[in-house]
């Protein structure tokens, strides 16, 4: 394939969206007109899932097209080692030019030590500290702190010390969320204003009463500042620069946005641009989840939110509170939309007609429902499900499909596309390939934040999703979940210990530990024969 005739990339990614917080998702409030002209004109997945709820995890299985497990990347705070081979590097390989614009989230963000490790057996002698893990690589150093904001905020003009990153040629960061976000971004804001940090935070947001929902205060930083302006405007320079040079190489682009990600504090007139009034409170919001209905491991993330509000948990809200944040996260959605407009704007016919267009997230939100907003704790379609819309010039018009795919599909899709092999221990299936057999479920691989704070910590939580059912199970406990999505689609019904289900329950357990035996590591093949 010549580099004329070979597609060019966009990838939008978002943090934190749920899969109905879009217009063409059938959300009759919220504004999307840039994203739904991309279903129009392309194939939106209504049944899309990610491989885990967290933005690290699932990130490293986007790149590499792998299961947390496999990977490595079992929770937030542990960097995607880089060895790991990334989908980026086979198009590099092959000749694109490669960029990322905005959060990448593949490595550590706050510098924060882990939690320590209890002892495994205090009556007997501990080994030396380079023998205490299975591997000798711990992913710490120079090479694995390009991501940490502390660093950024005391050498705005840093640069991250290893490239390619991950397979990228051109980084510019944009690490944390709302108006915090630190990164490459840094410098950017700090050229633009003589006092940054006299806009960032709540401690210098504008007065205003009438949201009070928690992680929420309506920012200082004007709109043309805000991170989501400079993540489109860099991607829009890169953009530019490319078809202006002469070297003919296709691009591989990925433009993520650190928005609608808690807290919510949406610029200028996205911040009142949705009335809380207009938002419907979730069907599920009156049937809060209780400690009865979870084993006291996973209760523990939800005291957890209640105590600590501003803090990563499931965090308890009223209607009203519920209706506040979806009216806020809109508001960064819509922001989000018009910045996807400017930049597909920025491209000339020619190049726009070579050019295929995905836009996805790393995970979704509670936003209400069960009683709850932001994330970790059970696997509610909310959290687990995302929107992921593919625009082909060349592919079908208006399509929408049922079938099942995931985060970990995405890599070997654009490989087919591109119309390069993937490597050996992808796992993740090209969505668009007729020939092959349709998902029979999809694994949800969930090990917990606890772990960042105790290794031993059995906080895992294991899902899996068929068109009509969800399955999930908390390690070491007998508790677990079983839903049907056709007749309860709120999933308000836990229907794990009724008798009636029983057959249910066992075999899609039974296809559970298929699906896990299916997905082991298969990289590492002989060298010789024994």
């Amino acid at each position: 394939m010549s580099d004329a005739a070979k597609p060019n990339f966009i990838v939008f990614l978002t943090d934190q969206q749920r899969w109905d917080h879009v217009g063409c998702y059938g959300n009759e409030v919220l504004k999307t007109p840039n994203i739904d002209a991309l279903a129009e004109q392309g194939t939106r997945f209504d049944k899309f899932y990610v491989s885990s709820p967290l933005c690290q995890p699932n990130r490293a299985t986007l790149m590499t097209g792998r299961t947390p497990m496999v990977h490595g990347v079992r929770t937030n705070g542990i960097a995607l080692d880089r060895n790991a081979v990334t989908f980026v590097d086979l198009l590099r390989a092959a000749g694109w030019r490669t960029a990322l614009f905005g959060k990448s989230h593949l490595q550590n963000v706050t510098g924060r030590p882990p939690g320590p490790r209890p002892p495994a057996n205090p009556d007997r002698k501990a080994p030396p500290a380079e023998l205490q893990e299975a591997t000798r690589g711990r992913r710490t150093g120079a090479d694995y702190d390009a991501e940490v904001n502390p660093k950024w905020h005391d050498d705005p003009h840093r640069a991250v010390p290893k490239m390619p990153y991950y397979g990228y040629d051109t980084v510019r960061l944009a690490a944390s969320h709302s108006d915090r976000v630190q990164g490459d971004y840094t410098s950017w804001f700090n050229a633009r204003h003589p006092d940054p940090d006299s806009l960032r935070g709540k401690a210098n947001a504008i007065p205003d009463d009438t949201i009070s929902v928690v992680q929420s205060w309506r920012t200082s930083i004007p709109e043309e500042l805000y991170p989501t302006a400079y993540v489109a405007d860099e991607t829009i320079n890169y953009l530019k620069y490319h078809q202006e040079s002469a070297e003919g190489r296709p691009f591989f682009v990925t433009c993520s946005f650190p928005d609608p990600h808690h807290p919510f504090t949406p610029p200028g007139k996205y911040w009142g641009m949705y009335d809380p009034d207009d938002i419907p409170v979730p069907a599920s919001h009156h049937k809060p989840m209780t400690s009865d209905d979870m084993p006291a491991g996973l209760w523990f993330a939800y005291e957890k939110g209640a105590a600590e509000p501003d803090a990563q948990w499931p965090v308890p809200v009223s209607a009203r509170h519920a209706q506040e944040a979806i009216a806020l996260n809109y508001g960064m959605i819509s922001m989000v939309d018009d910045a996807v407009g400017r930049v597909l704007a920025s491209l000339t016919p020619e190049v726009r007609a070579n050019t295929v267009v995905i836009f996805t997230s790393d995970h979704g939100d509670y936003m209400g429902d069960h009683g709850v907003i932001l994330k970790l704790g059970l696997h509610f379609q909310g959290v687990v499900r995302v929107p992921f819309v593919w625009q082909d010039p060349e592919g079908a018009k208006g399509e929408v499909r049922q079938d099942l795919g995931g985060t970990i599909d995405i890599g070997a899709t654009i490989l087919a596309r591109a119309g390069l092999q993937t490597y050996f221990g992808n796992q993740g299936h090209d969505l668009f390939d007729a020939d092959a057999a349709p998902r029979e479920g999809i694994l949800i691989d969930d090990h917990g934040m606890a772990v960042f704070k105790d290794p031993e910590a059995k906080a895992g939580l294991m899902s899996y999703i068929t068109d009509e059912w969800r399955l999930s199970v908390w390690e070491g406990s007998d508790w677990g979940e079983l839903y049907n999505l056709v007749e309860d689609p709120d999933e308000m019904s836990n229907l794990w210990s009724d008798p009636k289900h029983a057959a249910m329950r066992q075999s899609l357990l039974h296809r559970l530990l298929r699906e896990m035996i299916s997905l082991r590591d298969r990289a590492l093949t002989p060298t010789s024969l024994a």
